[in-house]
C-alpha cells in the first residue's frame, strides 16, 4: 500500500533571507540607477516605477558629454552619438547600460550595437517589462565581468608561461643546466620564497634585462 507522508518546505540556504507567504520581495532595493532621459510623462513614470521597486534613481539631464560612473545601472536615451559618450568604450563596462527608446521611434541596430548596451527598454514601459529588463541587463553585465576576469587570468597565465621559458633559458645559459634542472631550480626558488614560479621567472627576466 502506498503511503504518503507530509513534508515541510525545504530549509533555505544559510545566509539567504526566507520569504514568508504573501511577503513582497524587492530584488532591486538600494540599487543606484542613473536615469538619463527628459522629464516627460514617460520619464516621470519611469522614475516612479523605479522608486516603487525601492531602487535609488537619480535623474540626469541633458545627456552629459561623458556618461556618469558610479551607478549600478544607467538608463539612457539612445541619442545619435551615445557611443562617443560612454566612457568605458572600448573596455570593461563600469555599469549595466540600458538604452531607452521611444515607442514610435526608429530602430537603429548599428547604433545599438556600437553602444554595447546590456538591455533595451521602450518607453512608456509597464512595471513587469522594466523589472525583466533590469534583471537581464544586470545578469548580462555580471556575466560579462566574469568572462573578462577569466580572459585576464588566461592572459596572465600566458605571460607567466613565456616568462618561465625565458627564465629557464637564462638559467641554462648561466648555470650550465639542462631544461629540466632549470625548471626544478625555479620551483625550489619559488617554494623557498613562497611565491609563484611565474613571480620568480619574472624577477629573473627583469634582472637580466637590467643587467643587459
Amino acid at each position: 500500500m502506498l503511503t504518503l507522508s507530509a513534508r515541510g518546505p525545504a530549509p533555505a540556504p544559510a545566509g539567504r533571507p526566507v520569504a514568508r507567504p504573501g511577503q513582497t520581495t524587492f530584488p532591486f532595493a538600494d540599487i543606484s540607477i542613473g536615469v538619463i532621459t527628459e522629464r516627460t510623462a514617460e520619464g516621470d513614470a519611469l522614475i516612479r516605477e523605479l522608486q516603487k521597486l525601492r531602487a535609488r534613481p537619480q535623474h540626469v539631464w541633458p545627456v552629459p558629454a561623458t556618461l556618469p560612473t558610479g551607478y549600478d545601472v544607467l538608463l539612457c536615451d539612445l541619442v545619435d552619438d551615445l557611443p562617443t559618450r560612454v566612457p568605458w568604450l572600448p573596455g570593461e563596462p563600469e555599469s549595466a547600460l540600458i538604452a531607452l527608446l521611444p515607442k514610435n521611434g526608429p530602430f537603429r541596430p548599428e547604433l545599438l550595437r556600437d553602444t554595447a548596451a546590456h538591455g533595451v527598454l521602450v518607453l512608456p514601459s509597464d512595471a513587469l517589462t522594466l523589472q525583466c529588463t533590469l534583471a537581464l541587463a544586470r545578469d548580462h553585465f555580471r556575466y560579462e565581468q566574469r568572462l573578462r576576469g577569466r580572459i585576464d587570468k588566461l592572459d596572465e597565465n600566458l605571460r607567466n608561461m613565456r616568462s618561465v621559458e625565458r627564465a629557464k633559458s637564462i638559467i641554462m645559459h648561466r648555470k650550465g643546466m639542462n631544461e629540466e634542472d632549470a625548471y626544478q631550480f625555479l620551483r625550489r626558488q619559488a617554494m623557498s620564497k613562497r611565491v609563484s614560479i611565474g613571480a620568480i621567472a619574472n624577477a629573473i627576466v627583469d634582472s637580466q634585462e637590467l643587467l643587459g
